[in-house]
């Protein structure tokens, strides 16, 4: 029918924390919460300016300490601590590296091998769907700040993908990536954007 508008659904700002130590060397980090390095704290900052073009409804961190610091260094307000984006709990598997586990495993990955102690990927998926429920009710866009295996499997199942689809997504540190819609579907707008730092002189 003519002059009948689209309704207004939200656009989910992902943001992935700074680097850390664990993050640099590859060891699953799951709930050891790691501080930023200061390339870390310096990758936060400079999402700021493009965030600060942004509005959101809801913004909503991950307890562990690395995501709430990304999202005070890049400007983001009123925020609030969502415990369903924790990073997967990786078990036993915390700390090692995936060229380590597979010496034990071939081919092992995160999204299909056995995590003994931890969460599965189903596990993670419900409450991935849960937070991606608490965006859609919101009144506006909506910013995370996250991890990065728990926000490439927000991506997979923003798409109706199964959670181990996850995989397909690389997400880089300190990035910010747009989920949005092509009418009625949900569709990735930008992924894994990273402003170039500027080096001191």
């Amino acid at each position: 029918m003519a002059g009948v508008s689209e309704p207004k659904r939200p656009t989910v700002v992902l943001v992935r924390h700074g680097a850390t130590e664990w993050s640099e060397s590859g060891q699953h980090t799951g709930l050891t919460d790691l501080p930023l390095l200061p390339q870390g704290e310096d990758e936060a900052r400079a999402l700021a300016p493009l965030l600060a073009q942004r509005s959101f409804a809801l913004v909503l961190s991950s307890p562990l300490g690395r995501a709430l610091r990304t999202a005070e260094l890049a400007d983001l307000t009123d925020i609030q601590i969502e415990p369903d984006l924790l990073e997967w709990d990786y078990g036993k598997v915390e700390g090692r590296t995936t060229a380590d586990l597979r010496e034990d495993v071939a081919d092992w990955t995160v999204f299909d091998g056995e995590i003994p102690g931890g969460e599965t990927a189903a596990e993670v998926g419900e409450r991935v769907d849960r937070v991606i429920a608490r965006c859609l009710a919101a009144d506006g866009d909506v910013a995370l700040s996250g991890h990065g295996h728990c926000l490439r499997i927000v991506a997979a199942r923003w798409l109706g993908l199964d959670v181990r689809d996850g995989r397909l997504f690389h997400l880089g540190s300190g990035t910010i990536s747009e989920l949005d819609w092509e009418r009625e579907q949900p569709v990735i707008k930008s992924w894994g954007l990273k402003p170039a730092l500027v080096q001191p002189e």
